[in-house]
């Protein structure tokens, strides 16, 4: 049963990612799943309360600042309750690397996309392949969800949830 336990955060990152690549939406469901997942999960290794706590405080903290970043027309919603899910898993402890993980990874992406945008010609953006959605000047997003979902799995092994389960 561990063994299932400790694939399914990074499925769930997997299936954000795509999703945010091939749709540019992350659904609702994925964070609430990571959330009651979370709890589940913290709940069947015994995670003490005092770290659940501080958890969802984390949590807390990527939202307030994630919902300023949405209203500034930074990031999608779906990014933002992503990354607020993700650091509920991850804790103070390892917010700081996710961020810089995130950062790093995001900002590399976003200049691929610009790049492409950039070199498309305006009638090859029109494609409806993934590839033209993506060079498509008219759009205005950055699928952000893949780079949240990398650096997510990236720090998942340092994660209290995986040591538990991993019993490390």
């Amino acid at each position: 049963m561990e063994n299932i336990a400790l694939v399914l955060f990074p499925a769930l990152m997997v299936f954000a990612a795509f999703s945010d690549l091939l749709t540019l939406t992350i659904p609702n469901m994925i964070s609430l799943v990571l959330i009651l997942l979370y709890f589940a999960l913290s709940a069947w290794i015994g995670t003490p309360l005092f770290v659940i706590t501080l958890h969802v405080c984390c949590g807390l903290v990527v939202l307030a600042i994630s919902f300023v970043l949405f209203e500034m027309g930074i990031i999608g919603g779906g990014d933002a309750k992503l990354a607020s899910a993700t650091a509920l898993w991850l804790g103070f402890e390892n917010l700081m690397d996710y961020a810089v993980a995130f950062s790093f990874i995001g900002g590399g992406l976003a200049m691929a996309i610009i790049s492409l945008r950039w070199h498309t010609h305006a009638d090859q953006g029109q494609s409806v392949s993934l590839l033209g959605r993506l060079a498509d000047k008219a759009v205005n997003r950055m699928p952000y969800g893949v780079a949240l979902g990398i650096a997510g799995m990236l720090l998942y092994p340092h994660s209290t949830i995986w040591h538990g389960l991993a019993g490390v």
